[in-house]
């Protein structure tokens, strides 16, 4: 006896077949569900598979949602999405894009460290450039695993986070970031260098807090040689440094002109109370104040001021130092008002 659903199988099978095209189309031909220009997308960490398919929609990289939402529970694996900006070519299929988004690398941003800032400077660019929390970056670049790893003999990575300008994955970690940060140093810093360092008598950790004071006292890479010669002459003679970066750096918060009351901080970074160099680099110093306290000049300068013109006057004798503190207030004192206020 014949089936009385018989009549009804073929049709809807023809009719199973039909929606199943239609499916497939919109999940694998290009350019139905999505847009013809490029468009762009951020995803956040923590962001869930729905709501990117949400921002999609939102920003115009596909005009409904359900192929793509289908799509993802056939694939989960296309769930998978890494944060970060990406920007989405046009004419993608629907498995084409989340697959697109699932394996394409992150677009990267490129970020700039400027010589002589400290942790948390470095943190506040990072944070405010890259999806990174600033406090998260401090706490990577303080971890004892990827200090140990690096062969750090210090509480965090002040002085390594070498500057420069690299390109960083929009999302990358905190961890990412200190890590390479500091993988740049040590490419820069040759075994010639280590061999140089303790030729005139100082550790890598030594070196790159003298070569962070440089840093500090002055951006003008001519002058680095003669800064670095009048602290490594100081510390010969056992005479305190009295780098005023160093009180600033023990004072913390935002720079600013120091009072003779400052100079008593009690702080091991306090070189006005402390002999010899603070127990680590108080910035993260560039090459050129690396090669300086590497390479001091020939001098027997243990003095310097400011010219009050831009850079410094330098001196072996309290009496020739004096000199140059009255010239220096001179040059301030008829300075123009513009050139005072900066």
């Amino acid at each position: 006896m014949a089936s009385k659903t018989a009549p009804f199988r073929k049709p809807f099978i023809a009719g199973a077949a039909v929606l199943l095209g239609v499916f497939a189309c919109f999940l694998f031909i290009p350019g139905l569900n999505t847009a013809s220009r490029t468009t762009s997308l951020t995803i956040h960490k923590g962001t869930g598979f729905r709501t990117i398919v949400a921002e999609l929609q939102r920003n115009g990289s596909i005009k409904t949602g359900w192929p793509a939402l289908v799509t993802g529970s056939i694939i989960p694996a296309l769930h998978n999405i890494k944060p970060g900006r990406y920007a989405i070519p046009p004419g993608m299929s629907n498995f084409g894009l989340l697959y697109y988004l699932h394996s394409h690398r992150q677009d990267e941003v490129r970020v700039t460290i400027p010589e002589g800032l400290d942790l948390r400077h470095v943190a506040r660019i990072l944070s405010r450039r890259l999806d990174m929390d600033s406090t998260g970056f401090m706490k990577a670049a303080s971890d004892s695993r990827l200090l140990n790893k690096h062969g750090i003999k210090a509480k965090n990575a002040e002085g390594y986070l070498f500057p420069g300008t690299y390109d960083f994955a929009w999302a990358a970690t905190p961890e990412e970031a200190a890590e390479f940060l500091i993988r740049q140093f040590r490419k820069f810093y040759s075994e010639e260098m280590k061999k140089r360092a303790a030729s005139i008598g100082l550790n890598e950790t030594e070196l790159l807090t003298l070569a962070s004071i440089v840093e500090a006292e002055t951006p003008l890479d001519p002058e680095k040689p003669f800064v670095a010669s009048v602290y490594l002459n100081r510390l010969k003679i056992n005479m305190r440094l009295q780098a005023d970066p160093t009180v600033q750096y023990a004072l913390g918060g935002a720079a600013r002109r120091l009072y003779y009351n400052d100079l008593a901080v009690d702080s091991p970074y306090n070189t006005y109370r402390n002999n010899g160099l603070p127990p680590g680099p108080i910035c993260n110093p560039g090459a050129a104040s690396i090669l300086a306290a590497l390479n001091p000049a020939d001098t027997r300068f243990i003095y310097f001021v400011a010219t009050g013109k831009g850079g410094h006057n330098f001196a072996e004798t309290l009496k020739k130092h004096n000199e140059n503190i009255i010239n220096y207030r001179r040059a301030r004192k008829d300075a123009p008002a513009d050139q005072g206020k900066r």
